[in-house]
């Protein structure tokens, strides 16, 4: 680190302290400084928020994922179950039995794909629990917005829900 037995350049140490109260007792500087230091905190404070707010998101959609993959697996299950009836009621054979639990399986593949395929082009993720109504969400990765859209068929035509989810969408202009 250095020689410490004590050979110091006390001019150089009592330069240097004169430099440094002379610095210290520049008012602009200790201005600039705290100016500085309370800049930081607000940005610390943005940057906290901020990250609270899409650690939210992040919570919500896991939620709404699990959600998902737990009435994909009801479903699943539901199908099977009512597949297997059929299948002991009429007593086919097990390559029938491995056949149609196989079609399941790709019909439910083919239905995710649909799903995924739909929100990718479209940006709209439909809620698929309520049926007396039009609801989903649409997503918009380029500005980070996510709107929730409800419609009730019994107050407008498909036609007015559809235009107005076209207009949500930023697709279309008013005439």
């Amino acid at each position: 680190m250095g020689d410490l037995t004590g050979k110091f350049d006390v001019e150089k140490l009592v330069v240097y302290s004169d430099d440094l109260v002379h610095c210290l007792k520049d008012g602009n500087d200790v201005n600039y400084l705290t100016q500085h230091s309370e800049q930081s905190k607000v940005f610390q404070s943005h940057c906290d928020a901020d990250y609270n707010g899409v650690l939210n998101l992040l919570q919500d959609y896991q939620k709404k994922i699990n959600l998902c993959k737990k009435r994909a697996d009801a479903s699943k299950s539901e199908a099977v179950a009512d597949a297997e009836m059929d299948l002991l009621q009429k007593e086919d054979s097990v390559d029938e039995r491995r056949q149609l639990l196989k079609k399941l399986e790709q019909e439910e593949q083919r239905t995710q794909m649909k799903l995924s395929m739909y929100a990718s082009v479209s940006s709209i993720i439909p809620n698929l629990d309520d049926h007396s109504k039009t609801s989903g969400h649409i997503v918009q990765r380029d500005k980070k917005v996510v709107k929730m859209f409800e419609f009730d068929p019994l107050k407008a035509t498909a036609f007015d829900n559809c235009d107005s989810i076209w207009k949500m969408l930023g697709l279309c202009e008013t005439i």
